[in-house]
């Protein structure tokens, strides 16, 4: 791990954040860093405790003189998203995240930051152990497995924790003052399908899509970016039906969340038309970059040859299979009413795996308007069901209902102005914070979303702008001055 980040400023932060990173923490593998949280809220002699399921909460008094302010709750997750480049050797449940400084920005060789939540959680640490940030009374809450989810908040205590006010330190940029987002739910259709013999002259070929840009699929799907998973189908489409292509396997994609940056299928060609095929496809590849050279310049699509398949999709499952999937709801599905350039709902094509007789493919949907978020759902199990899959949709959580005139909102409003002298965007967002899941447990809880700028979330790609997280940090610890008094 790079020594020049320990030596930004400010110091303590980055060398908590670190700390952080040299713990490894997917999600729903979070006895580590659960771990590693607890003995630090204890080694401080802090009231520390973790619940049932996992949530690390460790309480700290006032500074002196702030005792009768109103109490907080500071909160982010411990779980990051695990992603890497294909040709990156590294592995997760035992390395520490290898981080280097690039400019003014910080970064990770070939694998996810873990700035998406590891700069809030290092945050809340830097406060937990200084004796000169000053702040009210402190709950700080560290959830789990928000990433694949929300687990962590929806498994709350109800009761148990005092704040009045949560500062959510999970939003990726800085001039953002989040008081909203969308809820999600995941969908899951699976079959089991019987190989068909691979009779006659042909050859194994595999196609590889790769070098697209990836992201948040919250949070970055109106960019539209491409989905490694759609355009592989694409592909498919077009050799089965017209070059008598039959599939034999296909894995593209990873988690939910993320938008699917690579994904590769092995197929069999008749032997007289893979010529013709190659063609086709390099005409293909021409289309596909032309389409995608703003939003995913790097794209590519290899094609080699591999040993010939003896068995693969019949030709009435791989029609059916591949028209489940082109036709599966992916992206924007419709923009907000009522708030400019806020998407409402929109789905995610994450996973894709088939091959040696079984089908799973995975989506998330997302919306602001819970009856929407079904309706999209509904689509996608219809979709699925023309292939006789079993839909599954679990994980369900709420958004995040808007209060504008929170006092906490007005508070970080007025001095994002006098602070930076711009106009703070006060908004919701597409991502599923814990916001709403906590809100449910604690409704009367004022609540706020902020941080610094974290570009590429759950992407290889992901970074975080160093200057930025300065602007942040200045911005919370004026924050925590300015809480009021409790009524």
């Amino acid at each position: 791990m790079s020594k020049e980040v320990r030596e930004l400023e400010p110091k303590a932060l980055w060398n908590h954040f670190s700390d952080l990173n040299a713990v490894p923490r997917p999600s729903k593998k979070e006895a580590r860093v659960i771990q590693f949280i607890k003995e630090f809220g204890e080694n401080l002699g802090l009231e520390t405790f973790v619940d049932k399921i996992g949530n690390v909460i460790i309480r700290k008094p006032a500074t002196t003189g702030m005792e009768d302010r109103t109490p907080i709750v500071m909160q982010s997750h411990l779980d990051m998203v695990h992603q890497k480049n294909n040709d990156t050797n590294f592995d997760f449940d035992s390395q520490g995240i290898d981080m280097y400084v690039d400019g003014d920005w910080v970064r990770a060789r070939g694998t996810t930051l873990g700035a998406d939540n590891g700069l809030g959680v290092a945050s809340i640490m830097t406060i937990l152990a200084s004796s000169e940030i000053q702040h009210p009374p402190l709950e700080a809450l560290f959830t789990i497995d928000e990433e694949t989810g929300m687990t962590g908040a929806k498994e709350l205590i109800d009761g148990y924790l005092k704040g009045k006010i949560l500062l959510n330190l999970d939003t990726e940029d800085d001039d953002e003052l989040t008081i909203g987002c969308a809820g999600g739910i995941d969908i899951t259709a699976e079959r089991k399908y019987e190989e068909s013999s691979l009779s006659g002259d042909g050859k194994g070929l595999k196609i590889t899509v790769k070098g697209l840009s990836g992201g948040h699929s919250g949070m970055d799907i109106h960019k539209g970016l491409g989905n490694a998973n759609r355009v592989l189908v694409r592909l498919l489409w077009g050799a089965t039906r017209n070059f008598g292509a039959r599939v034999v396997s296909i894995d593209g994609g990873g988690l939910r969340n993320a938008i699917p940056r690579e994904a590769t299928s092995t197929f069999w060609v008749p032997q007289d038309r893979i010529e013709l095929l190659k063609t086709w496809l390099n005409e293909q590849i021409a289309i596909l970059k032309a389409e995608f050279a703003t939003t995913d310049p790097n794209l590519n699509v290899l094609e080699e040859s591999v040993g010939t398949p003896e068995k693969g999709l019949s030709q009435e499952d791989q029609g059916r299979m591949l028209g489940c999937l082109y036709s599966c709801p992916n992206g924007i599905y419709r923009m907000s009413p009522d708030i400019q350039d806020l998407v409402q709902t929109s789905s995610n094509l994450a996973r894709v795996i088939c091959g040696e007789g079984s089908f799973t493919a995975m989506c998330l949907t997302r919306s602001a308007v819970d009856s929407e978020k079904m309706d999209m759902a509904e689509a996608i199990r219809a979709a699925f069901q023309q292939w006789d899959c079993q839909v599954t949709m679990d994980g369900a959580y709420p958004g995040w209902t808007p209060k504008p005139g929170a006092e906490i909102v007005q508070i970080m409003a007025d001095l994002y102005r006098e602070r930076f002298k711009e106009e703070p965007k006060v908004l919701a967002c597409h991502a599923g914070l814990e916001c709403g899941i906590i809100g449910e447990h604690y409704p009367e809880m004022e609540m706020i979303s902020f941080g610094p700028n974290i570009k590429g979330a759950h992407s290889p790609d992901e970074r975080t702008q160093i200057s930025s997280v300065q602007k942040y940090w200045d911005f919370l610890l004026e924050t925590l001055k300015r809480i009021p008094k409790a009524s």
